[in-house]
């Protein structure tokens, strides 16, 4: 997809890192095992869209078989039946990344197949169908932007009923989405009356800018923990050379705020 808003392009990480901008396979295994050894709990695999990742699958199976609570953040579109079935036991939870159900805005905001070709209301509840028939645990993330906050997604979320649907203010990060972003800035108020037009929906998540940056434990691509306080990305040292414990002494990651956010829930689901 071509999603303008997008906070984690890491244009700079394949510019100034690694050939193509990320670890191979062996490594990422690595720094997986290095997290789980310290105490991690959950991870989450996201993007970009983590589904073009071909040992994606390698990768969650590790972490699971670790004891941490897995889950990938897509777009939904490779998350094909046969996906759905052979990641059964490794695969917790599922984040679908849904930002309007209108194709018009979709193409506008870039959420869609080379930016041409949006998914649909009736694709998205198909994939939702399946996504509970095998019993992941799923998610929805909404990002609220300037082209889709006087949408009301209530009689979608009552119907894919997530156990969480996090709704997150579109985030100026420099050095990842200057190009656009001007487009897709909203105020405050404007998200709080996204929200507030939402409020019965029980499961709702809302996030702003201020309570997403600093709040997320994050690493890259090239394997070093990032964070966005400061509206930028600030990264650390590799993981695989300076330790997991010192790497992320390296940047600026506010527990309070991840706690207060509601970061800590119940985030097991037991997959039968």
């Amino acid at each position: 997809m071509r999603c303008k808003f997008c906070f984690a392009t890491f244009q700079d990480v394949k510019q100034t890192i690694l050939p193509k901008g990320h670890l191979p396979k062996e490594k990422a295994i690595k720094v997986i095992q290095e997290i789980a050894k310290v105490g991690f709990e959950k991870i989450t695999f996201a993007g970009g869209e983590p589904l073009l990742c071909p040992w994606l699958p390698d990768l969650i199976k590790m972490a699971k078989q670790l004891g941490l609570t897995t889950m990938i953040v897509t777009n939904g579109s490779r998350l094909t039946k046969q996906f759905l079935k052979e990641n059964q036991k490794y695969l917790d939870w599922i984040a679908l990344s849904i930002d309007s159900l209108e194709d018009k805005i979709n193409i506008t905001i870039g959420r869609a197949i080379t930016g041409k070709k949006p998914l649909g209301i009736s694709f998205y509840e198909e994939l939702i169908t399946n996504i509970h028939k095998y019993n992941y645990g799923l998610k929805i993330n909404t990002v609220v932007n300037a082209f889709n906050f006087i949408e009301n997604f209530k009689s979608f979320i009552d119907f894919a009923k997530p156990k969480r649907w996090k709704v997150l203010q579109v985030l100026p990060i420099e050095g990842q989405n200057d190009l656009s972003i001007d487009d897709f800035k909203i105020s405050d108020n404007q998200f709080k009356s996204f929200v507030l037009k939402h409020q019965t929906v029980d499961v709702i998540v809302p996030e702003s800018n201020e309570e997403i940056k600093g709040s997320y434990v994050m690493i890259d691509p090239a394997g070093r923990f990032f964070e966005n306080s400061e509206g930028k990305h600030k990264y650390s040292g590799q993981i695989l050379e300076e330790g997991v414990e010192n790497a992320l002494k390296m940047v600026n990651y506010d527990l309070d705020k991840f706690i207060n956010r509601g970061g800590i829930y119940d985030w097991k689901n037991e997959i039968s």
